[in-house]
């Protein structure tokens, strides 16, 4: 949430000339932004006597809620799971990186590590608001170790681990601590699993099921505890079946707990997802769908041999594979990529494809008063789209943080 006392004086900047993503729908609209947040127009009219103090044509473009990304594990040459002497200056370049392509807050995730890595990364790795430095930091990600063998993808088999007698105490050993964890993804059918999940939950940390063998019984047992959302839909769980569709049957699941809503991860890249699957998945439960990028190290980088935290990894074109293997490790297409291919894969609205990358992952984490929303009262975080939807702009707290070379012309 942002303004605060000075808020009320700060100057009125009014966005004109645009469509804006409010309520489900692209409205002929201007954008009233003060103080870091979006202000109501007529309360400003008739309650404070007051107008514009600042007029932005944007030239007919869209205006939608800032791009959330809560599954990145780097890019640019930074791997968020090497434990260096200085991974904040990492988290802050893929933050700074990452505005060009819509990206206002994001959740930097953590591949299968050893404890050690966990102890010392997470400490530097806090919830950072966005500004010109940078998108905002909405706490970590941890995609493991606590996952199948069979189902690791390119986690490491050497660092996986299972839930032992002590179950959250086991979790707290090999990670060091909880503080700045948003986000864990873990196999369900892990024994103790179900006890790890109500203490996360309680802590209010987001359960994810994934990197799973799971069938629908033990994924909709895991949900009854208090897990919400999916990672990476179809990849790294078990293939749908019509006698027992696994982890996926959770989106037409009629067992879960009343007004428990399930979100599931896309990665939309073109590689990683048939646009069939998507097809699927959008059609059986748009509501919940969150386009995540799963960015590796790769990202923004050219062919070659790079990292992922324990291995190596190797990119050919669009697609990053584990060195030597044909198992694809994590994407390289940025969110803005994904955002157009998910639109244009899916035949869906450019509204539901905006939402899939801004309100959905704010709702997954709590966020939607503040994030993913331009309603009265939200956090000024947005993004000015073309009818392409290539970006043009990108704004935190009203600021314009990144801009198009040619928008500036």
């Amino acid at each position: 949430m942002r303004g605060g006392q000075g808020a009320a004086r700060a100057p009125v900047i009014q966005f004109t000339n645009c469509r804006i993503l409010r309520g489900r729908a692209l409205l002929r609209e201007d954008l009233w932004v003060r103080g870091g947040s979006i202000l109501d127009p007529e309360k400003l009219f008739f309650e404070e006597r007051r107008v514009a103090d600042e007029q932005r044509d944007c030239g007919g473009c869209i205006l939608a809620p800032g791009f959330i990304d809560v599954q990145i594990n780097g890019g640019f040459g930074v791997d968020f799971s090497q434990a260096t002497e200085d991974v904040g200056s990492g988290v802050a370049l893929v933050a700074r990186r990452i505005l060009p392509h819509g990206v206002t807050s994001f959740c930097p995730t953590l591949v299968t590590s050893p404890p050690e890595v966990y102890r010392k990364v997470l400490p530097q790795i806090p919830v950072k608001s966005g500004g010109p430095h940078g998108a905002g930091v909405l706490g970590v990600h941890l995609e493991g170790p606590f996952i199948s063998r069979e189902k690791r993808g390119a986690h490491p088999e050497a660092h996986l681990r299972s839930f032992e007698a002590n179950a959250f105490q086991d979790l707290l050993a090999i990670y060091g601590g909880l503080d700045n964890v948003r986000i864990v993804t873990l196999a369900p059918e892990l024994g103790r699993s179900h006890e790890v999940i109500r203490a996360l939950t309680a802590l209010g940390i987001c359960v994810s099921l994934g990197h799973s063998v799971a069938d629908l019984g033990t994924a909709e047992e895991a949900v009854q505890s208090g897990a919400t959302f999916i990672t990476h839909l179809f990849n790294a769980m078990l293939p749908f079946h019509h006698r027992d569709p696994g982890i996926v049957g959770l989106l037409t699941s009629d067992r879960l707990p009343l007004g428990r809503h399930i979100f599931y991860g896309m990665i939309a890249d073109g590689i990683h997802t048939n646009p069939a699957a998507l097809r699927i998945a959008h059609r059986a439960h748009p509501e919940g769908l969150v386009l995540v990028t799963d960015a590796v190290p790769a990202l923004g980088l050219g062919n070659g041999r790079h990292t992922l935290g324990q291995q190596e990894v190797e990119v050919d074109g669009l697609t990053a594979y584990v060195a030597g293997t044909n198992t694809l490790s994590g994407s390289i297409a940025p969110m803005d990529t994904c955002v157009r291919h998910f639109l244009q894969a899916t035949g869906c609205s450019v509204e539901s494809a905006l939402e899939a990358a801004s309100l959905h992952p704010a709702q997954l984490l709590g966020l939607e008063k503040h994030n993913g929303t331009l309603d009265f009262g939200a956090d000024a975080d947005f993004v000015v789209l073309d009818d392409s939807l290539h970006v043009r702009a990108t704004y935190i707290s009203g600021e314009l943080v990144w801009q198009a070379e040619e928008a500036r012309q």
